[in-house]
């Protein structure tokens, strides 16, 4: 009945409808969210007052396990969720929690240098925290995409390292504003990515080996997963590293049950960030530089961004958020999970 109710109240009233039809939790703030088209980014939802109220998983779990469904739905509302306050420790309950939403799990596939923790848990990328991490939806790329991104701060840093987050919804917006006939060529066209993969790991924020990257060190049986995970044609360059290309991809998607939205739903900005081979149009005609360049600019007008306290858990709705992270101080450990 509450999810019901919260697909027609009005959007001012939000806050009143969190905090009323669902007891287990209250709406809080943090500093840095926005309102944005009428919902708070990100909804902060914290353990309720009054007596006997518990802080911790014990109250948690059974919380989300009831509300599983209009938990889901609020993080489609609210593009992320915050949850604060309810004593959070490690990657054990940071799997817990998970699993009592009931997302299903996916394989994380791609070249960012993670470790697996616990069951379905893994480190956040763990290239230099000194270098930031451009905006990006996860996965993008490949055929099967996670809806949902989860994050668990387990040690926050001592200054920077923050995760900020963008509404794609307002990237595509500014974007067809600006650049019309361009969005409109790439849209029609889709775009050709090409990543040259090290033949072993490297340390940096996409230094991820062929290897590691599809699971195998045989070159024959990397063919294979290539084509299966994401439609990737491999090239064997003479040092053992291989050039990935991938079938065409869009600029833009428009997702269900997300207002009829078009999403910016693309690594464009990221390859070029990280001066990787530069993503170009399948006819490879080239993306002009300004376009790549107020791309960036955007991405960070837009932004939404809060600093990590201990114990924070994050949801994000990948199919209408981008995501990054900025240059920190040690030690900063963040945990990520992703599912459908």
């Amino acid at each position: 009945m509450a999810m019901e109710k919260a697909r027609v109240i009005s959007p001012v009233h939000q806050d009143t409808l969190y905090s009323h039809e669902v007891k287990e939790f209250k709406v809080g703030k943090c500093k840095g969210e926005k309102l944005v088209d009428g919902v708070s980014i990100p909804l902060v939802l914290e353990p309720p007052e009054g007596p006997n109220k518990k802080n911790d998983m014990e109250s948690l779990l059974p919380a989300l396990e009831k509300n599983k469904e209009w938990f889901k739905q609020m993080i489609i509302k609210n593009s992320a969720v915050l949850l604060r306050g309810f004593n959070v420790r490690n990657a054990e309950d940071f799997n817990d929690i998970v699993e009592a939403v009931g997302f299903e799990n996916i394989p994380y596939v791609g070249p960012a240098p993670r470790t697996t923790v616990h069951k379905r848990i893994f480190t956040a990328n763990e290239g230099p925290l000194s270098q930031a991490i451009a905006f990006h939806p996860e996965m993008t790329v490949m055929k099967q995409y996670p809806e949902t991104v989860m994050f668990f701060c387990e040690v926050p840093p001592p200054e920077g390292g923050e995760t900020p987050i963008v509404p794609s919804f307002r990237v595509a917006e500014r974007m067809v504003d600006e650049f019309p006939e361009e969005v409109k060529e790439m849209e029609e066209k889709g775009l050709k990515y090409i990543f040259t993969a090290p033949a072993q790991n490297t340390e940096s924020l996409v230094g991820g080996g062929w290897p590691e990257f599809l699971g195998t060190s045989d070159p024959v049986e990397a063919v294979k997963r290539a084509k299966a995970l994401a439609d990737i044609d491999m090239e064997w360059l003479p040092d053992g590293s291989a050039k990935m290309i991938f079938a065409q991809r869009p600029l833009t998607k428009v997702f269900d049950g997300r207002k009829g939205r078009k999403m910016w739903f693309n690594n464009v900005y990221l390859m070029y960030a990280y001066k990787l081979n530069p993503v170009v149009m399948m006819d490879g005609t080239e993306i002009p530089e300004k376009f790549v360049k107020r791309c960036g600019e955007i991405l960070e007008e837009e932004s939404i961004q809060y600093r990590w306290e201990k114990g924070d858990v994050l949801f994000l709705d990948n199919l209408t958020t981008l995501h990054g992270r900025r240059p920190s101080l040690p030690p900063r450990r963040v945990l990520a999970a992703i599912g459908n």
